[in-house]
């Protein structure tokens, strides 16, 4: 088996030598700006941890893989110009670096793109049939589409007092942790795996997502700035329906549930008070430990998960190793 920095290196050096068209390079020169910028590439990875499972030739299915991550940073482009994002990565996100219209039409593009590599390879796999891609082609079209609803239930949320932790948990379902299950298991149905484990490795990717997001979530009020990358308490400021603060909203009482009603609803602030005293009010309420008890729950439940699949516990390494660098992060 390979191991990470292998594969890691092949998803590189795929998307790196990969030819788009050079006109109209209005179009295409975002798409080459946005994919050079990196990132952690997790969802390509896991689709080639999964098939490696069970086959060897990975490098039959790295088409379908940077489908998936090409589609992934399509929704980045598309959400920074929603939320009016200025940075990505470290760098100017494409609405800044060009303009709105280019954001909005290099996405798309990277959409169809998106689909034009997941069919490219028709034996994918190394031995896959047409009916074993068109599978995997199906599991896409879900998560793809079921990305779009979570997108849509997060804006929805915005202008809602009254979120639920499980209404937040389906949104972070569909718009984070969909993805890396649909990788895993579409890497596993390419290499023809057994049903009952690429649903073992659907449910392990979606419980370790959804750990993902909440550990963000609170990574956003308890990070560290220097290692986390971005500003802490942006999710406060703008009044974000994160785990955090939907159960801080249940869980305040008196004094704290008024003033926590009041930063909420205040129109002007000064940005570092609203932070330190929302943030003084998760403490009071003990917040962080509700949200990492959470954290730990959805963890193992993941591992029980990778534990049903089928086979040599030795195999399973990877992943598992995956789990904890994911979940055990700073940034």
């Amino acid at each position: 088996m390979k191991n990470q920095q292998q594969l890691l290196e092949s998803i590189t050096s795929y998307i790196d030598k990969f030819q788009y068209p050079e006109q109209p390079e209005g179009l295409y020169a975002p798409i080459k700006y946005i994919l050079s910028l990196g990132g952690k590439r997790l969802r390509p990875l896991l689709m080639l941890m999964a098939y490696n499972l069970y086959k060897e030739d990975t490098e039959s299915i790295l088409p379908q893989a940077i489908a998936l991550e090409t589609y992934h940073n399509f929704t980045l482009l598309h959400d920074d110009l929603m939320d009016r994002a200025d940075m990505r990565r470290g760098n100017l996100t494409v609405h800044k670096k060009w303009n709105d219209n280019t954001a909005i039409l290099s996405g798309d593009a990277m959409l169809i793109l998106a689909y034009h590599l997941f069919v490219t390879n028709s034996t994918a796999g190394g031995n896959a049939n047409p009916h074993t891609l068109l599978r995997a082609l199906g599991t896409f079209n879900k998560a793809t589409l079921g990305v779009c609803d979570g997108q849509q239930y997060d804006v929805d949320f915005e202008s809602r007092n009254d979120v639920c932790e499980e209404e937040y948990m389906e949104m972070i379902r569909l718009k984070t942790s969909l993805l890396l299950s649909c990788a895993l298991k579409i890497g596993a149905q390419l290499a023809d795996a057994p049903d009952a484990d690429t649903q073992h490795l659907y449910t392990f990717g979606e419980k370790m997502g959804l750990a993902f997001q909440l550990q963000d979530d609170l990574l956003d009020v308890y990070g560290d700035p220097a290692v986390f990358g971005k500003k802490i308490g942006g999710d406060i400021l703008c009044n974000k329906k994160t785990f955090m603060l939907i159960n801080a909203l249940q869980k305040a009482e008196g004094d704290d549930k008024a003033e926590l009603l009041k930063w909420i609803n205040a129109k002007e602030f000064i940005p570092e008070e609203k932070i330190k005293s929302v943030t003084a009010i998760y403490n009071n309420v003990k917040i962080k430990d509700f949200c990492q008890a959470k954290i730990e729950q959805l963890f193992a439940d993941a591992l029980a998960e990778l534990e049903q699949v089928n086979v040599a516990e030795s195999k399973k390494t990877e992943l598992k190793d995956f789990a904890d660098k994911l979940l055990g992060r700073n940034k």
